[in-house]
């Protein structure tokens, strides 16, 4: 199993992407990635729990169901594929040594043993590639990509039981960076999506950046809950007392005539509503939900921020175009971080994939462009 673009000289010519919102397939008939098939499928919230710890894939058969309905929608004959696994359930670290061996054998070792003491997890126990980014006299610098054995296992076995095999396994964020390799100018990648967003500046092929805000991990939702409830102690009521009331509920007409049992139907509605947001701890829940978003939108930003202070840093220049991947998309990227006042305007906002990647018809759906990017950079060789 290879966990980074370049380990295979060339890699299936399928590639699957799982991502707590969804699962996105793809498929090329050549190293060039243009992708000639696409098909993707929206997931619920908790089937896919990204981490570092057993349990990524909470509702197997789902997963699976999805994962084998994508797959057999872009499959020809070949049942090997990449599979690209959440930035949450990896850790990305860019290393320097004063000297490694050329060998791989040899050099695994050597990194495996620096990276016991950065990662949160048992290297010894982990599924660990590496790759040279670029090294001279004094210096080697490594890009490390670590996952727990357990963890990696739990994605393959889902494609596996969907009928296809994985080839290879590449982080989402890296994924999307090797569908940037033709490009020489510098560019800063954001890879944002409900539950973790990665920044990543890539330079001629070299990967300068790679930082991943797990969302889930921050705790963001707990915090402000903890906040909340530190103000105010609120006592807990009968849950079922509302639920009940709402099952009793007859279904509302089914051709959308509007009699006088629908117009009952709704006050009634309207009025079990005003008693459930009456509800102290319902109130405080769908407040705290409402403060979540709130919360995410701002790390989002930050994150871009700090990227963006990098790249000037590095670079000696602001980054003048984001290119953006996963679910949030461009278009809501660019809404948020222009209310920000990010960049004072001055930075466009664009998706990773560009329509010239893509085969004419190769859409049968309506995929989301941020959706793609991670499956067409896994299927550069």
């Amino acid at each position: 199993m290879a966990l980074l673009p370049t380990t295979l000289g060339t890699r299936p010519r399928l590639a699957v992407e799982i991502r707590p919102e969804g699962v996105v397939a793809a498929r090329s008939e050549d190293a060039l990635a243009v992708v000639s098939a696409v098909a993707y499928g929206t997931l619920a919230e908790g089937v896919v729990v990204p981490g570092l710890k057993a349990g990524n894939v909470a509702a197997r058969g789902v997963a699976i169901a999805a994962v084998r309905k994508a797959l057999e929608a872009v499959a020809l004959k070949e049942r090997q594929t990449t599979l690209v696994v959440p930035d949450a359930s990896v850790r990305v670290l860019l290393l320097d040594f004063d000297t490694l061996p050329t060998k791989a054998g040899e050099a695994l070792p050597v990194i495996r043993f620096r990276l016991k003491k950065l990662l949160p997890f048992d290297a010894d126990e982990a599924v660990v590639s590496y790759q040279v980014m670029s090294s001279n006299k004094t210096a080697v610098h490594v890009l490390a990509v670590a996952i727990p054995r357990e963890v990696v296992w739990e994605y393959e076995s889902v494609v596996r039981e969907a009928g296809f095999e994985p080839g290879a396994v590449m982080p989402s964020t890296l994924a999307a960076c090797a569908g940037m390799a033709e490009m020489d100018a510098a560019a800063l990648l954001v890879n944002a999506g409900e539950s973790s967003v990665t920044t990543a500046i890539v330079q001629g092929g070299v990967l300068l950046l790679h930082r991943t805000v797990d969302l889930q991990a921050e705790g963001l939702h707990e915090r402000l809950m903890a906040a909340a409830l530190a103000e105010e102690a609120l006592p807990l009521v009968d849950a079922g007392h509302s639920a009940g009331e709402w099952a009793q509920q007859a279904p509302l007409n089914g051709y959308g005539v509007v009699d006088d049992h629908h117009i009952e139907a709704e006050r009634l509605a309207e009025q079990i509503a005003a008693e459930v947001m009456a509800d102290p701890s319902i109130a405080l829940e769908v407040e705290m939900e409402a403060q979540k978003l709130t919360a995410v939108e701002r790390e989002v930003t930050q994150a871009v921020s700090v990227a963006a202070a990098y790249f000037e840093d590095t670079l000696a220049m602001a980054p003048g175009v984001v290119l953006a991947a996963g679910t949030m998309g461009a278009d809501s990227l660019g809404t948020l971080l222009r209310e920000a006042g990010f960049g004072d305007g001055e930075i466009r906002v664009r998706e990773a994939i560009d329509p010239e990647m893509l085969t004419s018809g190769a859409i049968s759906t309506r995929v989301p462009w941020g959706w793609m990017a991670g499956v067409r950079g896994a299927l550069r060789s």
